[in-house]
Protein backbone atom coordinates (compact mmCIF):
# COMPACT_ATOMS: atom_id res chain seq x y z
CA UNK A 1 0.00 0.00 0.00
CA UNK A 2 1.22 3.55 -0.61
CA UNK A 3 1.66 6.14 2.32
CA UNK A 4 2.19 9.67 2.84
CA UNK A 5 4.80 9.48 6.29
CA UNK A 6 6.17 12.49 8.11
CA UNK A 7 10.15 11.79 8.75
CA UNK A 8 12.73 13.23 10.17
CA UNK A 9 16.30 13.56 8.91
CA UNK A 10 19.70 15.09 8.80
CA UNK A 11 20.50 16.67 5.62
CA UNK A 12 23.97 17.89 4.29
CA UNK A 13 23.75 21.20 2.40
CA UNK A 14 26.48 21.28 0.27
CA UNK A 15 28.58 24.32 0.62
CA UNK A 16 27.86 25.80 -2.92
CA UNK A 17 24.69 26.27 -2.35
CA UNK A 18 24.16 28.15 0.89
CA UNK A 19 23.36 31.12 -0.96
CA UNK A 20 19.94 29.45 -2.32
CA UNK A 21 16.63 29.06 -0.87
CA UNK A 22 17.19 26.89 1.80
CA UNK A 23 13.28 24.73 1.86
CA UNK A 24 14.43 24.30 -2.33
CA UNK A 25 18.01 22.92 -1.60
CA UNK A 26 17.04 20.70 1.42
CA UNK A 27 13.93 19.36 -0.91
CA UNK A 28 16.42 18.42 -3.98
CA UNK A 29 18.58 17.22 -1.66
CA UNK A 30 16.11 14.79 -0.06
CA UNK A 31 14.41 13.91 -3.46
CA UNK A 32 17.91 13.14 -5.05
CA UNK A 33 19.03 10.88 -1.63
CA UNK A 34 15.21 9.24 -1.17
CA UNK A 35 13.61 8.65 -4.00
CA UNK A 36 13.80 5.51 -5.56
CA UNK A 37 15.71 4.23 -2.63
CA UNK A 38 14.54 1.32 -0.12
CA UNK A 39 14.38 0.96 3.77
CA UNK A 40 13.02 -2.04 4.93
CA UNK A 41 11.48 -0.16 7.96
CA UNK A 42 9.61 2.82 6.05
CA UNK A 43 9.42 1.24 2.56
CA UNK A 44 10.23 2.45 -1.02
CA UNK A 45 10.34 5.74 -1.45
CA UNK A 46 8.13 6.70 -4.22
CA UNK A 47 8.55 10.91 -3.77
CA UNK A 48 9.28 13.67 -1.42
CA UNK A 49 6.53 15.81 -1.14
CA UNK A 50 7.22 18.77 0.78
CA UNK A 51 9.56 20.12 3.61
CA UNK A 52 7.72 21.21 7.06
CA UNK A 53 9.90 22.17 9.32
CA UNK A 54 13.91 23.15 9.27
CA UNK A 55 15.73 23.07 12.74
CA UNK A 56 19.28 24.98 13.83
CA UNK A 57 22.00 24.25 11.27
CA UNK A 58 25.27 22.48 12.69
CA UNK A 59 28.59 22.69 11.35
CA UNK A 60 30.89 20.00 11.65
CA UNK A 61 34.94 20.63 11.11
CA UNK A 62 36.51 19.73 8.18
CA UNK A 63 33.45 20.21 6.00
CA UNK A 64 32.12 23.56 4.21
CA UNK A 65 28.36 22.25 4.62
CA UNK A 66 26.01 22.82 6.79
CA UNK A 67 23.84 20.03 8.67
CA UNK A 68 20.33 20.35 8.64
CA UNK A 69 17.27 18.63 11.44
CA UNK A 70 14.50 18.23 9.01
CA UNK A 71 11.18 17.06 8.91
CA UNK A 72 9.54 16.57 5.45
CA UNK A 73 6.38 14.59 4.16
CA UNK A 74 7.15 11.50 1.68
CA UNK A 75 5.21 9.36 -0.20
CA UNK A 76 6.34 5.45 0.07
CA UNK A 77 4.78 2.15 -0.87
CA UNK A 78 5.08 -0.59 2.07
CA UNK A 79 4.30 -4.25 0.78
CA UNK A 80 3.52 -6.81 3.15
CA UNK A 81 3.30 -10.43 2.46
CA UNK A 82 -0.14 -12.12 1.71
CA UNK A 83 -0.88 -8.18 0.94
CA UNK A 84 -3.13 -8.28 -2.46
CA UNK A 85 -1.76 -5.96 -5.26
CA UNK A 86 -2.69 -4.28 -8.48
CA UNK A 87 -0.50 -4.08 -11.04
CA UNK A 88 0.26 -3.66 -14.92
CA UNK A 89 1.96 -7.05 -16.97
CA UNK A 90 5.03 -4.81 -18.21
CA UNK A 91 6.70 -8.57 -19.81
CA UNK A 92 6.20 -11.87 -20.38
CA UNK A 93 8.33 -15.13 -20.94
CA UNK A 94 8.14 -18.66 -20.88
CA UNK A 95 8.55 -18.95 -17.50
CA UNK A 96 6.26 -15.89 -16.10
CA UNK A 97 5.22 -12.32 -16.33
CA UNK A 98 6.90 -9.44 -14.79
CA UNK A 99 4.15 -6.94 -13.16
CA UNK A 100 4.48 -3.50 -12.62
CA UNK A 101 3.52 -2.44 -8.60
CA UNK A 102 4.67 0.98 -9.60
CA UNK A 103 8.11 2.08 -8.07
CA UNK A 104 9.69 -2.01 -8.62
CA UNK A 105 8.85 -5.06 -10.49
CA UNK A 106 7.53 -8.28 -9.27
CA UNK A 107 7.51 -11.71 -11.20
CA UNK A 108 4.18 -14.21 -11.35
CA UNK A 109 5.54 -17.40 -12.07
CA UNK A 110 3.77 -19.85 -14.60
CA UNK A 111 3.43 -21.95 -11.73
CA UNK A 112 1.34 -19.23 -10.02
CA UNK A 113 -1.15 -18.37 -12.66
CA UNK A 114 -3.67 -21.45 -12.47
CA UNK A 115 -4.12 -24.53 -11.56
CA UNK A 116 -4.25 -25.29 -15.16
CA UNK A 117 -1.37 -26.36 -17.96
CA UNK A 118 -0.08 -22.87 -19.23
CA UNK A 119 1.74 -22.35 -22.32
CA UNK A 120 3.61 -19.97 -23.72
CA UNK A 121 2.49 -17.60 -27.15
CA UNK A 122 5.72 -16.52 -27.86
CA UNK A 123 4.64 -14.87 -31.28
CA UNK A 124 2.14 -12.48 -29.36
CA UNK A 125 3.89 -12.62 -26.11
CA UNK A 126 0.86 -14.05 -24.74
CA UNK A 127 0.37 -16.66 -21.47
CA UNK A 128 -2.20 -19.39 -22.29
CA UNK A 129 -4.43 -21.52 -19.68
CA UNK A 130 -4.73 -24.43 -21.68
CA UNK A 131 -8.42 -25.17 -20.62
CA UNK A 132 -10.49 -21.88 -20.15
CA UNK A 133 -7.74 -20.09 -22.50
CA UNK A 134 -7.36 -17.12 -20.65
CA UNK A 135 -4.56 -15.39 -20.70
CA UNK A 136 -2.30 -12.50 -19.52
CA UNK A 137 -0.20 -10.39 -22.13
CA UNK A 138 1.76 -7.13 -21.83
CA UNK A 139 -0.49 -4.46 -20.77
CA UNK A 140 -2.99 -6.70 -18.70
CA UNK A 141 -3.70 -4.97 -15.21
CA UNK A 142 -4.02 -8.14 -12.92
CA UNK A 143 -4.68 -8.47 -9.05
CA UNK A 144 -2.23 -11.24 -7.49
CA UNK A 145 -1.03 -11.88 -3.51
CA UNK A 146 2.32 -11.07 -2.66
CA UNK A 147 4.12 -14.57 -1.80
CA UNK A 148 7.56 -13.44 -1.24
CA UNK A 149 9.38 -10.41 -0.59
CA UNK A 150 13.20 -9.71 -0.28
CA UNK A 151 13.81 -6.08 -0.55
CA UNK A 152 17.84 -5.46 -1.32
CA UNK A 153 18.49 -1.61 0.50
CA UNK A 154 22.11 -1.44 -1.35
CA UNK A 155 20.40 -2.30 -5.03
CA UNK A 156 16.99 -1.53 -5.03
CA UNK A 157 17.00 -3.33 -8.92
CA UNK A 158 17.94 -6.47 -7.24
CA UNK A 159 14.71 -6.71 -4.86
CA UNK A 160 12.77 -9.90 -5.42
CA UNK A 161 8.97 -10.06 -5.31
CA UNK A 162 7.15 -13.37 -5.82
CA UNK A 163 3.08 -12.90 -7.04
CA UNK A 164 0.48 -15.14 -7.35
CA UNK A 165 -3.31 -15.62 -8.52
CA UNK A 166 -3.83 -18.75 -7.55
CA UNK A 167 -6.97 -18.32 -5.38
CA UNK A 168 -10.91 -16.76 -6.20
CA UNK A 169 -10.50 -12.80 -6.72
CA UNK A 170 -7.27 -12.81 -7.73
CA UNK A 171 -6.18 -12.29 -11.65
CA UNK A 172 -6.01 -10.40 -14.68
CA UNK A 173 -9.27 -7.53 -14.81
CA UNK A 174 -10.70 -9.46 -17.89
CA UNK A 175 -10.83 -12.64 -15.91
CA UNK A 176 -12.12 -11.04 -12.96
CA UNK A 177 -14.89 -9.58 -15.27
CA UNK A 178 -15.57 -13.12 -17.18
CA UNK A 179 -15.58 -15.04 -13.13
CA UNK A 180 -18.59 -11.91 -12.27
CA UNK A 181 -20.84 -12.15 -15.57
CA UNK A 182 -20.52 -16.24 -14.71
CA UNK A 183 -21.92 -15.79 -11.71
CA UNK A 184 -24.76 -13.39 -12.65
CA UNK A 185 -25.77 -15.96 -15.34
CA UNK A 186 -25.45 -18.49 -12.64
CA UNK A 187 -27.96 -16.30 -10.38
CA UNK A 188 -30.47 -15.78 -13.21
CA UNK A 189 -30.49 -18.95 -14.14
CA UNK A 190 -31.71 -19.97 -10.38
CA UNK A 191 -33.96 -17.53 -10.38
CA UNK A 192 -35.44 -18.83 -13.42
CA UNK A 193 -35.51 -22.32 -11.84
CA UNK A 194 -37.68 -21.13 -8.65
CA UNK A 195 -40.09 -19.05 -10.68
CA UNK A 196 -40.53 -22.23 -12.77
CA UNK A 197 -41.02 -24.56 -9.32
CA UNK A 198 -43.95 -22.24 -8.53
Amino acid sequence: MYYRMTLDDKVRVPPHRLGEDLESVILDVLQEQLEGSIDKEIGIFIAVTRVIEIGEGELVPGDGAVYYDVRFESVVLRLALQEVAEGVVVETTSFGAFVSLGPIDAMLHVSQISDEYITYDEKNSRLICQDSKSSIAVGDTLRARVVTLSLNEREPRDSKIGLTMRQAGLGTSQWLEDEMNKEKELAAQGKEKEKGKK
